[in-house]
């Protein structure tokens, strides 16, 4: 996935009220941009990070400007979750995932059950598979590690996902991972333990999960390999 237009360059101040940062561009200027990311941003979110930002012509827009990635050291990051999902799909049509190759159709956003949807539906023949995709950017000692933060709605949709399957249809939980310095992806059982017990339930009532990772730059963004995950 390449930019549509060059993103601008900049420097994290700090991120806040956790939709916003704010950043200083390069002659100094100070702006508060939106910050598309639900989690704690835990390992991507240092003051004095070099920063990457997209710029929006929708005037009805209170911010511009558009969090996109993030340098750790030497590893840039993807923080937009949104991106997450585009670059799922944009692989899938282009065969990346090797389980999911030629799909028949791909439907966004589906509704699933009274208040719930799920990201993707895809076809295949008479297979009805759901995805639920996740963005992980967090990493630490060559593990990528998700949630972040607490997420009763991602426990939510792997219960969804159980229910489905019971139902006869084929579920998945995809985790992105937005970052090329893990070798491996496991639940942060310490920050949620009620997630990671549930995401080892839904694998055993048979939720597949599939985690990918993408190489990050401010030039482009890819998924490029599937990654191992364990539970421990």
């Amino acid at each position: 996935m390449t930019p549509r237009s060059p993103l601008q360059a900049a420097t994290l101040i700090r991120r806040y009220k956790r939709f916003l940062a704010l950043v200083a561009l390069p002659d100094g200027t100070e702006i508060t941009v939106h910050c598309p990311n639900s989690g704690a941003m835990r390992g991507c979110s240092t003051p004095g990070s070099p920063v990457f930002l997209s710029r929006s012509d929708n005037p009805r827009r209170k911010t511009a400007y558009t969090l996109e990635i993030i340098q750790e050291g030497s590893t840039w990051i993807g923080v937009n979750a949104v991106r997450a999902n585009q670059l799922v799909v944009e692989a899938i049509k282009e065969g990346i995932i090797a389980e999911l190759k030629e799909m028949d159709t791909i439907r966004t956003e589906v509704k699933t059950s009274s208040g719930s949807r799920l990201d993707l539906l895809l076809t295949k023949g008479n297979r009805h598979i759901f995805v639920e995709i996740k963005s992980c950017s967090w990493s630490e000692n060559g593990q990528a590690l998700f949630p972040d933060a607490v997420t009763t709605r991602g426990t939510r949709h792997l219960h969804e996902l159980v229910t489905l399957v019971n139902q006869g249809h084929e579920g998945i939980i995809f985790f992105c991972v937005l970052r090329l310095d893990a070798e491996r992806f496991r639940p942060a059982s310490h920050i949620d333990p009620r997630y990671a017990e549930a995401l080892q339930q839904a694998h055993q009532q048979g939720v597949a999960i599939l985690v990918y990772q993408a190489q990050v730059s401010p030039q482009e963004i890819c998924i490029v390999r599937p990654l191992p995950f364990s539970f421990h």
